[in-house]
C-alpha cells in the first residue's frame, strides 16, 4: 500500500460560512466518490483558501461528511497576481492500492482553469451529489 496525494481545487460563491463549507463538502463528495477513498485510509488533508475567504475554516466540511479522526490543517494560499480568486484547495494523503496514474484529481466551479490537465471527470449531477453529501451528513449525525 502506498500514500497518494489526490488534490481538488473549486471555488466559493462568496465569502461566508455557508458558500465556503457547501463549495468544499461538493469538492470532497467528488474526491472521495471519483477515487473511492473511505476515511480510514486518509491519513491527512491540508486545505487552502485564497485570502479573500476568511469566514470558516474549509476543514470543518471534512468533519462534516465524517473525517473525525483525519488530521486535518487550514492555511491561505500565497497572494499571487491575477490568481483565481475565492478558490479553495485541498491535498488529500491518501492510503492506497492504486497506483499514482488511478488517482483522480478534481477541479470544478472554475478552478479548472488551474489544472487543465487534470480535469477528466464526466459532467456533474449537482443535484445527485447535494442529495449524497446531505444523506452522508444525516447519516453520520447522532
Amino acid at each position: 500500500m502506498w500514500c497518494r496525494g489526490v488534490r481538488g481545487a473549486t471555488t466559493a460563491a462568496e465569502n461566508s460560512r455557508e458558500a465556503i463549507l457547501t463549495a468544499t463538502r461538493q469538492l470532497l463528495a467528488l474526491v472521495i466518490r471519483t477515487n473511492d477513498i473511505r476515511s480510514e485510509d486518509v491519513a491527512s488533508a491540508i486545505f487552502t483558501t485564497t485570502v479573500d475567504l476568511d469566514t470558516e475554516f474549509p476543514a470543518l466540511a471534512a468533519r462534516q461528511l465524517g473525517w473525525l479522526d483525519v488530521p486535518l490543517l487550514c492555511g491561505h494560499e500565497i497572494s499571487v497576481p491575477g490568481s483565481l480568486s475565492k478558490c479553495i484547495r485541498v491535498l488529500v494523503h491518501w492510503n492506497t492500492e492504486k497506483r499514482q496514474s488511478e488517482v483522480r484529481h478534481v477541479y470544478i466551479k472554475g478552478a479548472e482553469r488551474l489544472r487543465p490537465d487534470l480535469c477528466d471527470l464526466p459532467p456533474v449531477d449537482w443535484d445527485e451529489l447535494n442529495a449524497w453529501i446531505a444523506e452522508e451528513m444525516r447519516r453520520l449525525s447522532p
